[in-house]
């Protein structure tokens, strides 16, 4: 602990360890096995055991729903979604957002939900229960239209049923300008002389085989839930292959998590819930809920609801549909740092009006505030350094004597009143805060295809002429030089001599708007460290 670089490196080390750790837990080899068609798993369905649902089937076993196709796709088309609804079962087998295109200036949507092939990921929803719609098969609904299109604040798209038993459903999807949240809710009238029973399911099916992400940008794919507990719970495929999720809890929701976007099913939430999840054919992982057992009398008409979310990871609007959907704004283990920096960088954008000008000047905040930890970091490093030919003359007296040579150390630390930690501690403490800042970066919506100035016209995605990365290097190497090397190892002083070089490579495959974060901090660092070593020089110490 001799040199700020020693500091750096473990710092770097620490993080480095978090990422992958990080990356292992939730990144790591996913099962694989042959693609399913959209014919051979559009419609199919398959229910958690009688033993996970309070309500069983009709013939006591699990619910497992032909195959066979008979329905007809409708389109659905509002100012933010463009879905594709099977009447068959009423599941929405695709979802394109209208407002975000695949790539940056690109006229091909970005497409949430996916019917087919390895890509596969639909949302499916019905009724099971004694007398559930679902529990024999998946009914085949009547729709008045094959397409609609929200032309006003609101539009309802509702698919009807009459049930060979008696019961008469209405399966309603409500939309609303402006909004990626669809109100689902199934109006049952029992047209019989006898009470029936029904129970509300919904569930997320995904393929397995398309990975995300990389070891140095981790990026979640995969589901999660909520619970009364729990407030957000990640819940990979791995754990899926290895176990069944069976929780039961007032609220909650589940949800499949990708970069930037979220698609999630909210049950009534002053209900109780059952949240499962499944593997199907080996390569698609299932994730949903039952609701409680509703009975409707004779002659009587009840309303079952739910939500579902198809769209960017705003928290605002994400907080306010269901508690702890926000969390899915992945920001990692530090999340109550990364949420109120957002929300300050959030602030900064509302001012300036551009994202890079907003991280360039929450950049600053951060450094400023900062900015007594790292005069202290620097001022403990000048102390150490200064103490530098006192150490070298206790190791040639006491060399061979450790406990001899600790004690001597401790004395002279404390005659000269140095703390050998005085310069790790500050390091350690502001590491928390720009990690969470990088999280923010990397993970917020709002900065997908954010543009800049110049040739950065994409935060989000890579310096499209690495100058970015060039001059986040030349900065490092400038900070470097600015601290003189202490360390006697030559491989350690080669370590660091190559470091800014290694992280430069880094910075080659990192989005934009963290680089420049990066550059600006380092910057920032430079000067900060010019006025701290000034200072000191005028009161005598020595800095070089």
């Amino acid at each position: 602990m001799e040199s700020q670089r020693s500091f750096l490196l473990i710092g770097l080390a620490m993080v480095g360890f978090l990422l992958w750790q990080q990356w292992q837990l939730d990144y790591g080899p996913q099962p694989v096995a042959p693609i399913t068609t959209f014919e051979q798993t559009s419609t199919d369905l398959d229910m958690p055991s009688s033993e996970d649902v309070p309500a069983p089937t009709s013939d006591g076993q699990s619910l497992i729903a032909s195959s066979t196709r008979g329905g007809r796709i409708i389109s659905v088309t509002t100012d933010t979604l463009i879905l594709s609804i099977d009447t068959k079962g009423g599941d929405v087998v695709s979802a394109d957002l209208a407002k975000f295109p695949m790539e940056q200036g690109s006229e091909e949507l970005y497409s949430l939900l996916k019917p087919s092939g390895d890509k596969l990921f639909i949302a499916q929803s019905g009724l099971i229960g004694p007398d559930g719609t679902d529990s024999k098969g998946r009914p085949t609904y009547e729709v008045a239209e094959d397409s609609y299109m929200l032309e006003g604040d609101t539009l309802t798209v509702p698919l009807t049923l009459v049930t060979p038993g008696g019961l008469q459903v209405t399966k309603n999807f409500a939309f609303t300008r402006g909004s990626h949240r669809i109100d689902v809710s199934y109006v049952i009238k029992n047209n019989t002389s006898d009470p029936k029973q029904v129970q509300q399911f919904a569930q997320l099916k995904q393929s397995m085989l398309e990975q995300e992400g990389s070891m140095f940008m981790p990026i979640y794919r995969g589901s999660a839930y909520s619970t009364e507990e729990d407030r957000y719970e990640k819940y990979a495929f791995d754990d899926m292959v290895d176990s069944n999720l069976k929780q039961t809890t007032v609220a909650g929701w589940t949800a499949m998590i990708e970069h930037y976007f979220v698609s999630a099913w909210v049950p009534p939430q002053d209900e109780k819930n059952n949240l499962f999840s499944r593997i199907l054919q080996q390569t698609n992982g299932v994730i949903g809920f039952t609701g409680q057992s509703v009975t409707i009398q004779a002659g009587e008409t009840a309303q079952i609801n739910n939500i579902l979310y198809l769209g960017p990871k705003d928290q605002e609007i994400l907080a306010g549909i269901a508690r702890g959907l926000d969390l899915t704004v992945d920001y990692g283990f530090l999340w109550m740092i990364s949420q109120p920096l957002f929300s300050f960088l959030q602030f900064i954008h509302s001012l300036v009006g551009n994202w890079g000008f907003a991280i360039i000047l929450i950049t600053i905040v951060v450094k400023g505030l900062m900015y007594p930890l790292t005069k202290k970091q620097y001022e403990s490093m000048a102390k150490m350094r200064a103490l530098k030919p006192k150490m070298d003359a206790l190791k040639e007296r006491h060399g061979d004597d450790k406990q001899k040579m600790q004690q001597a150390m401790m004395e002279m630390y404390k005659k000269d009143k140095v703390n050998p930690m005085g310069g790790c501690f500050p390091l350690l403490l502001q590491m928390p805060i720009f990690l969470a800042l990088y999280w923010v970066l990397l993970e917020s919506v709002e900065l997908r295809h954010a543009d800049f100035i110049f040739w950065i016209t994409d935060l989000s995605a890579k310096d499209p002429f690495f100058v970015l990365p060039v001059l986040t290097g030349v900065s490092m190497y400038l900070l470097q030089k600015l601290q003189p090397m202490t360390m006697t190892d030559p491989m350690q002083q080669k370590i660091m001599q190559y470091m800014p070089v290694a992280m430069s490579l880094f910075f080659f495959i990192f989005p934009a708007g963290l680089v420049l974060y990066w550059l600006i901090s380092n910057l920032i660092t430079l000067i900060q460290a010019k006025i701290i070593y000034a200072s000191m020089e005028k009161r005598g110490l020595q800095t070089k």
